[in-house]
């Protein structure tokens, strides 16, 4: 097909019910990028021959390299083709545009899943029909389902069910229907889900109504006066009512839901070899053949359905009467794919049968042309015949237009969900929302787009810096255009040969390096031609209304912006739209305007947007849309500093610019002054180090050991370090500040584990309640300040987050109740706790308590009502002379956020404890003239010391122990290396949780935990150790307790008998606590700097 011009792809936006916005996931390897090629083949930007090999959305060196997708890629597709607009009316030629979203498989990138779900209506789900189900598979349905993107199945691969498993077509019928349930199954579960979320909220509604009216009934029997008796009756009449009329739970039809290839959502497809079908290509090619309407075959294409022989009549399986007959599936569908294969590439005989393809080419009205007949690659004439029979461009085309929705439609079902879940929906201005939902296209339309992400562009490829195709080029252009071809070329021979060395560091700098065949000169030129290429941010983004034109001048909305309040700090920025782009793969075409409905570039919005905002043409009621479900969060933290010391501004440069272009990584300096990087997995790290030597700080980097996060609790074990103080329980500790005037006695105790559980799922909810009592604060402060305009837009907010936060705060506190209620050892002392709570820990949000046990109540409760806390801090000022204890619940407070930010094993965080503040004693100064302001600043660091002190000298009295994170590891392997991949799994301190045979395989899905701490070269081994068999995916899952105390010693005199004094058994958490240690140049007890040193060498010898 020729190729398409960019002019008539711009001319296709306008319509937009000729628009689809589709995204393609999958599992990584299971074969999207290939998919994606033999769809671009269709536009002539490739050629068909090379699609499924070139991988051209693949446009880095290190994703052709590696054969995996890192970075998801949109390109815009046009599809032309013959529809009726009713049954008995002719059919017309319609032209379409298809903006498709290539997205990464691997786990470490499933972020960049998230930002292009997002942008689509529809998505294009692929499973691979040997491995079926995977971990990745799981995790984009689900991402589907909250994005409400309607799904096509496609079950790719299925030439390895022939030519790697040797399947019968019998036989694979049975495998493709178990594979479908298994999809079915994963969408149902998320239904189910939903579902059950929905009728406990119709309980609870149901419950509320039910209580009020058995109370107002309870005030009327109580009340005998018989007028308010008839005036309380009238109104319990339609409580009643409703009541009644609501009283049955609606349920939702699923039906629709499923993959059903009857109902034309399902491909079954072979991306390698170029081919795919639906039932309704078969259905329309049997029509005439079978007498047999094709809506009827539509139904019994597929399923326990069979053709009669004799009667050409359809049958079930209670009507074969003993017969044995082939499904429809098998006898009209699976045998013909199967024949083809036995044809041209042999099958189990290894060799073609040219008659045969003569029979077949025949019976089917297809031409091959004659060099391809008398060409010895069978693969070549296997590709031939099923891009004439059954290409694989028209069957997912036609089933992308016919089932996936246009932008008006799609707009019109998500939108309303998702504007009412952004911050601040009820003060969103209705002709925003109507212009969204109702999909305005004006220019008089407000202007509301979602960017998802930033990309990252080569100056020299932006268009304005492009040579057109028709002019020529100069004979110094084209000995420097040849010079960069020898470099690209010099190095992916390299990196074939084996030159470039394992790990992170020499990886990079071998693909980094010069070519072979490339002088000195070259390199200094293409040195100087780099640093006069400097990249620009553009933003990957769709408009949702309005039509953005070059020149508009938009708002840039912050992620935490509100209109309940925009006006708000941060305040949004007004920019200027530089430039608009077509994404078309590895190129941008330049656009003046976009209407809504698309997907596209934008230029402009570099140093306003970091990862991702919301454009809109007006400030007031506008909708922030920035808030993206991302999969994988940051787990990796490798500290990164320059060769060469001078490069430490490019470096801090380049990192902040790959922390906006990447919607994973993060960067951040911690307080010894080391410039950090954290990413998702060691393949993520590994890619982010290439482009900060490559393309962001254009310098050599050094990479330092990987930061893993550890967390530290404690726990009541049989064995225990004997008390401090004989006299006090467990955990309490009685702390003096240095100058004697203030005593602290508090007690330290470990949550129990459901409580813990709760606080780490509900740490969002916290925030929010916090954050709406920051709030509330500060418009209370204002009411006495600013002017009366002012005042009331304050007070209106307040009124708002109150009364959103009454209800959410005490379904908190009954959920806090009922986890306290779950411990088995619940005891008195849990009694009233929620009640006393008056701050979460660390940084306010974590799963740690400060409980105020105190008789007078020193510090504010956290859980309660906004009356009770301004009453409680009226009461809150001191005598201008005098210092009481309830001037230090402010500091007290910061002290439990140090202390539990900062544990004393390793100063890592602390989790599951609780601190109970039980006395507060403050004594009069000696110092004559002293006023009380002037006692508090003196004291304030006094008590922040010894309250963090008390804590930590609490937590060390019980057992403490280290929580290491974990991932939760995924691996499928054949039974040949099932042995080799246990080995390496129990090396690195892994445990199996379960190991399952894939029926219809020989495949093993082994399932287990693995210490992020020990995960470092894991993939690789397990590679090397099965040549390639295995590969593993790493899914962060958490952190679990390990329990071992760090500090344990042997004592009794089994142990010194066992273990001598030594301890000969390797003290695991002890190791990890020091590796800590030692980085944060922490004291290590034990550690000896020199061993042996009478063996040292010296000067003399």
């Amino acid at each position: 097909m020729p190729a398409v011009s960019p002019e008539k792809l711009v001319a296709l936006q306008r319509n937009a019910d000729e628009v689809r916005n589709i995204c393609i996931l999958a599992h990584v390897d299971h074969g999207k990028t290939s998919l994606t090629d033999a769809l671009i083949a269709t536009n002539g930007i490739i050629s068909p021959k090379l699609a499924g090999k070139i991988r051209y959305l693949d446009s880095r060196p290190d994703e052709q390299l590696r054969g995996i997708t890192m970075e998801s890629s949109a390109i815009s597709l046009f599809f032309s083709m013959s529809r009726r607009s009713s049954p008995n009316s002719t059919p017309q030629q319609k032209d379409y545009l298809i903006n498709l979203i290539d997205s990464p498989g691997h786990i470490d990138f499933s972020s960049e899943v998230s930002t292009a779900s997002r942008l689509c209506d529809g998505a294009v789900v692929l499973v691979d029909a040997v491995e079926g189900v995977c971990s990745q598979t799981v995790t984009v349905l689900r991402q589907t389902w909250i994005e409400h993107l309607k799904p096509i199945l496609v079950i790719n691969k299925i030439d390895r069910l022939i030519t790697e498993l040797k399947m019968s077509p019998g036989e694979a019928n049975t495998h493709l229907n178990k594979l479908l349930e298994q999809v079915n199954a994963v969408i149902g579960s998320f239904f189910q889900g939903e579902r059950m979320e929905e009728d406990l909220q119709w309980r609870e509604k149901v419950e509320e109504r039910v209580a009020a009216a058995a109370a107002k009934e309870q005030e009327r029997n109580e009340r005998h006066s018989v007028s308010l008796a008839n005036g309380l009756q009238a109104e319990d009449i339609p409580d009643g009512q409703a009541s009644t009329a609501n009283g049955d739970f609606e349920e939702k039809d699923d039906e629709d839901l499923y993959f059903a290839p009857k109902q034309n959502n399902v491909i079954f497809s072979s991306a390698v070899d170029g081919w795919a079908f639906t039932v309704r290509q078969f259905a329309s090619l049997y029509e005439k053949k079978l007498g047999i309407k094709r809506s009827i075959l539509e139904k019994v294409l597929w399923g326990d359905f069979y053709l009669d022989p004799k009667t050409k009549r359809v049958l079930s399986s209670k009507h074969l009467k003993g017969r044995v007959l082939k499904p429809m599936f098998v006898q009209l569908v699976l045998d013909n794919i199967w024949a083809v294969y036995e044809a041209t590439t042999g099958g189990n005989k290894g060799k073609g049968d040219p008659s045969m393809i003569e029979k077949i080419t025949k019976s089917l009205s297809l031409t091959i042309p004659p060099h391809v007949l008398r060409s010895r690659d069978p693969r070549s004439l296997l590709t031939t015949l099923f891009a004439a029979w059954l290409p694989l461009s028209i069957a997912l085309l036609v089933s992308v237009i016919e089932h996936l929705p246009p932008p008006p439609i799609a707009q019109a079902t998500r939108l309303p969900e998702l504007i009412d879940s952004s911050p601040g929906s009820d003060h969103v201005d209705p002709k925003v929302r109507d212009a969204m939902v109702s999909f305005r296209t004006s220019r008089e339309d407000p202007i509301v787009a979602y960017i998802s992400k930033m990309v990252s562009v080569r100056e020299s490829e932006l268009p304005h810096n492009k040579r057109k195709a028709t002019s020529s080029l100069s004979a110094e252009e084209a000995r420097d255009l040849a010079r960069k071809k020898r470099v690209e070329i010099a190095k992916v021979q390299a990196a074939a040969s084996g030159e470039a060395s394992n790990g992170v560091n020499e990886l990079t700098t071998a693909l980094g390096s010069a070519g072979i065949g490339v002088d000195n000169d070259d390199d200094s030129s293409a040195a100087i031609q780099e640093a006069d290429d400097p990249e620009h941010l553009i933003g990957f983004a769709r408009l949702y209304s309005g039509t953005i034109t070059v020149g508009d001048s938009v708002y840039v909305l912050p992620p935490k912006f509100s209109p309940a309040n925009p006006h708000a700090s941060p305040k949004p920025q007004r920019v200027t739209v530089t430039a608009l782009y077509l994404l078309m793969g590895r190129g941008l075409e330049p656009l003046t305007s976009v209407p809504a409905g698309v997907v596209f570039g934008i230029g402009g919005l570099e140093g306003h947007i970091f990862k991702s905002g919301t454009l809109c043409s007006q400030l007031e009621g506008s909708v922030n849309l920035a808030g993206v479900n991302m999969a994988s969060q940051p787990i990796v933290r490798v500290a990164l500093e320059p060769v060469n010391p001078s490069d430490l501004e490019k470096l801090v440069k380049g990192m902040r610019l790959l922390e906006q272009s990447d919607p994973c990584a993060q960067y951040e300096v911690l307080e010894s002054g080391e410039h950090v990087i954290l990413t998702a997995g060691e393949l993520h790290l590994e890619r982010c180090l290439k482009d900060l030597r490559e393309r962001f700080a254009r310098c050599e980097i050094q990479a330092g050991e990987p930061i893993v996060p550890y967390r530290e609790t404690i726990i009541s074990a049989p064995e225990m370090a004997a008390l401090r103080d004989k006299d006090l329980p467990r955990g309490s500790v009685i702390g003096v500040t240095t100058s004697k005037q203030v005593t602290v006695r508090l007690r330290v105790r470990p949550l129990p584990v459901p409580v813990t559980d709760f606080l780490e799922v509900n740490a969002s909810a916290i925030r929010r309640l916090y954050a709406q009592r920051k709030s509330e604060e500060e418009s209370r402060k204002g009411m006495a300040n600013e002017p009366e305009e002012v005042n009331k837009a304050s007070g209106d907010a307040q009124i708002t987050s109150a009364t959103l936060g009454l209800s959410s705060l005490v379904d908190f506190k009954e959920a806090l109740e009922s986890a306290f209620t779950e411990d088995k050892e619940y005891s008195g002392l849990w009694k009233d706790v929620v009640e006393n709570i008056a701050a979460f820990g660390p940084r306010r949000t974590g799963p740690n308590i400060l409980v105020d046990g105190t008789k007078s109540g020193i510090c504010r409760r956290f859980l309660k009502e906004t009356n009770e806390i301004s009453a409680l801090n009226g009461h809150s000022q001191s005598l201008p002379d005098n210092v009481i204890p309830r001037d230090f619940s402010d500091k007290i407070s910061y002290a439990f956020q140090l202390a539990t930010a900062q544990g004393p094993l390793c100063n890592e965080p602390i989790q599951g404890i609780a601190v109970f503040l039980e006395e507060v004693n403050v004594s009069s100064s000696s110092e004559d003239g002293t006023s009380g302001g002037d006692q508090l600043g003196r004291l304030t660091g006094e008590v922040i010391k010894t309250v963090r002190e008390s804590i930590r000298q609490g937590f060390l009295d019980w057992s403490p122990r280290l929580l290491l994170a974990m991932y939760s590891c995924e691996i499928q392997a054949s039974t040949e290396v099932l042995g080799r991949v246990y080995g390496v799994i129990t090396r690195r301190r892994g445990r199996i949780l379960s190991e399952s045979l894939k029926e219809g395989t020989p495949f093993f899905t082994i399932l287990s935990l693995l210490p992020v701490v020990e995960s470092f070269g894991f993939s690789d081994e397990i590679r090397k150790r099965t040549s390639g068999a295995a590969s593993p995916q790493l899914i962060f899952q958490g952190f679990e307790l390990l329990d071992e105390d760090p500090f344990w010693v042997p004592t009794t005199e089994d142990e010194l008998e066992d273990l001598g004094e030594l301890a000969d058994k390797e003290n695991v958490a002890k190791r990890y606590m020091d590796v800590v240690r030692v980085r944060k140049g922490l004291a290590v007890k034990g550690r000896k700097l020199v061993n042996h040193a009478e063996k040292q060498k010296t000067l003399k010898k």
